[in-house]
């Protein structure tokens, strides 16, 4: 059922990111928290951006998708409430599914669904934050530490203790060897994101000033972490 504000969809503000260079949706949030509430936003991009829509509703708003004969997808967004995201939003939300609409905007979608039911599915069996653990784990064990920073980010965020770090760390060692470890992990952002967590965290900062400073060391933002692209 349409929600009534839809019918003055005619006066929300076109935003259309299918063009856009850098993390189109830090873009967005920056153009959506500008908004009072009873106005609204339409985003236009060629696949349908379900990350996009917890986030939004993180900070007030309400949605509407509709599919155009092109493939392209226009959501509208109305903004309801005004709520603080910082303290309730995860970070380093996926931001690389536009390059996969540069090859096919129907495995852009594919992508996207999948994302959703691995990542965002309701009454998971396994807790977010062990689903992190797990991730991170493979991550490693495949050699993509890129990957593997995202995730210790991210479940640091949701609560994963120090210890339960030092612990992973210790099966790396254990698992792929002490050369290894010294060679490839103990060079890389992923391990230099956990020891600037547990340093800090020795220091007495706070779990909000540590992700503050983490993600900022190691997010979108710095491209020497590997998740910069004038394409995303």
């Amino acid at each position: 059922m349409k929600k009534d504000w839809i019918k003055n969809k005619e006066k929300f503000i076109d935003f259309d990111v299918r063009l856009l260079k850098g993390n189109f949706l830090l873009a967005i949030l920056k153009k959506a928290k500008s908004l009072s509430l009873g106005e609204g936003i339409k985003i236009i991009q060629n696949f349908e951006p379900i990350p996009l829509y917890s986030t939004m509703k993180n900070i007030g708003f309400e949605y509407e998708s509709e599919k155009q004969e092109d493939g392209t997808y226009e959501v509208y967004f109305y903004r309801v409430d005004i709520k603080e995201a910082n303290e309730i939003e995860l970070p380093l939300k996926p931001i690389v599914i536009p390059r996969y609409a540069d090859v096919d905007k129907e495995i852009a979608n594919l992508t996207v669904n999948f994302w959703d039911n691995i990542w965002n599915k309701e009454n998971p069996a396994i807790e977010l934050k062990t689903k992190l653990l797990l991730s991170m784990s493979n991550a490693v064990g495949l050699g993509r530490t890129k990957q593997a920073t995202r995730e210790l980010i991210k479940a640091y965020y949701l609560g994963v203790r120090v210890e339960q770090f030092d612990e992973l760390f210790s099966l790396f060692i254990w698992n792929q060897g002490i050369g290894h470890f010294s060679s490839e992990i103990a060079q890389s952002p992923f391990f230099k994101a956990y020891l600037l967590i547990k340093n800090l965290e020795k220091n007495g900062e706070s779990r909000k000033d540590i992700m503050a400073a983490v993600t900022e060391k190691f997010g979108e933002k710095n491209k020497d972490a590997g998740f910069n692209s004038s394409k995303f």
